[in-house]
């Protein structure tokens, strides 16, 4: 079960290039919310995988942080003309 954990912080840091590729090249800030989104995702599960000591509350903040960024650039995804 861990080689698919470890598998999924893979492709969740191949989503994080490509978000910081689209961010800088393209100039799309959509690319930066997308970029933390996945960011945050790769932390909290090397946390949870290797059992850090990060404090659990950390963590909801951290993954909440995650999901109102994803919202934001779903949200200007969304709206694009």
């Amino acid at each position: 079960m861990e080689t698919i954990q470890v598998f999924s912080i893979f492709i969740e840091l191949m989503i994080a290039v490509l978000a910081v590729l689209m961010w800088i090249r393209k100039k799309r800030f959509t690319g930066a919310l997308i970029f933390l989104t996945f960011t945050i995702y790769v932390f909290y599960d090397i946390a949870r995988l290797w059992s850090l000591d990060v404090p659990e509350s950390l963590l909801r903040i951290a993954f909440a942080a995650a999901a109102i960024s994803m919202l934001v650039a779903v949200w200007r995804l969304y709206n694009q003309k």
